[in-house]
């Protein structure tokens, strides 16, 4: 079976980012690699579009340490150019998508069958590459770690990332009253038009904002995605019997926590999920998957394109991310 992707490859090579060494931005280098034939249950997939996550910086830096060196990355979308044996799923010039895979910073990667999913029509491979990870993560926050509806009011950090832009409309499509936290005044408007309210976290306390906006009561749950610099304020934005959901750390690590503080009169509940939990059976991948492609089909949900960069670029693609001079998501576009 061969395994050419076709003039501008030599049989056999690519090119993807490698990371020898941890650290900033520039230790990811743009290499010459060799992606062999698909094995037993994987494909060929020559990416078109490849999503660029605050994780890839947290394995980046070190912070979540991978086997050196490595391929960043964690979600893609393009077109399967060869099968492995025993795939049956799928078909040379599909287009598929993924979230969860090690290795997308790659203009082509071998991939295990079970856990890509076919792009329905309407959904264009950037658009899949911008949301996969993201999207998924909201769908799995919102209607399966704690289930909101009518009656809810949420707090969301970081309303104007890319998680926080999907996850605000949603909450809103669900029912919730919606709160929407941004860490500086200048993503106010960015995250406003998906918010019944939008607190600037820059802005002084905002603890007593939110408790303001609810009657004093606080929020039925926090989505946190900033970690060391709110969640304990997050906590007491909560209330009685109300869950904190830690999903992220762009700030830093959250500092440690007794157990005991969750208990008095209070009660909360705390909660650190991962996507690859919810989505560990192709069933619930699939699931999640059709929720996320119904729902932005739906046009309930809205996807703000993109920004993009050169796969070649991705160091300038980390630099704008981990400045805050980024909303909504990144997108690496190869060759």
């Amino acid at each position: 079976m061969t395994y050419c992707i076709g003039a501008r490859y030599t049989c056999g090579m690519s090119k993807a980012i490698r990371v020898h060494e941890v650290g900033g931005a520039e230790v990811m280098k743009f290499e010459t690699v060799e992606v062999p034939p698909p094995g037993q249950g994987e494909v060929q997939l020559r990416h078109t579009a490849i999503g660029v996550n605050f994780i890839d910086i947290y394995h980046r830096t070190g912070l979540y340490p991978l086997p050196r060196p490595f391929t960043p990355g964690q979600e893609g979308a393009g077109v399967v150019t060869a099968l492995g044996e025993g795939v049956t799923s799928l078909q040379v010039g599909q287009r598929v998508a993924y979230a969860g895979l090690a290795g997308s910073y790659a203009e082509v990667r071998n991939a295990k069958a079970e856990r890509l999913v076919v792009l329905p029509e309407g959904i264009s491979e950037t658009l899949a590459a911008s949301v996969m990870l993201k999207g998924m993560t909201a769908e799995m926050l919102l209607r399966r770690c704690r289930p909101v509806g009518a009656g809810d009011t949420v707090l969301i950090h970081a309303a104007a990332g890319g998680v926080g832009l999907l996850a605000t409309q949603w909450a809103r499509q669900l029912g919730a009253t919606v709160i929407g936290a941004v860490g500086t005044p200048s993503k106010v408007p960015l995250a406003k038009p998906s918010c019944h309210h939008v607190i600037s976290l820059a802005d002084g306390p905002w603890v007593e904002k939110v408790k303001a906006l609810t009657g004093g009561r606080g929020v039925n749950v926090v989505y946190d995605s900033v970690g060391k610099d709110t969640v304990m304020q997050s906590l007491d934005a909560l209330v009685p019997r109300g869950m904190l959901v830690s999903f992220g750390q762009s700030s830093g690590k959250p500092p440690p926590l007794e157990i005991i503080s969750l208990g008095g009169m209070r009660s909360l509940f705390l909660t650190r999920p991962t996507l690859h939990a919810y989505v560990a059976t192709r069933e619930e991948l699939e699931l999640c998957a059709a929720a996320l492609f119904e729902v932005i089909g739906s046009g309930a949900v809205h996807v703000k394109a993109p920004r993009t960069f050169p796969l070649s670029e991705a160091q300038e693609a980390h630099r704008a991310l981990e400045g805050r001079q980024t909303s909504g998501s990144v997108v690496l576009i190869p060759g």
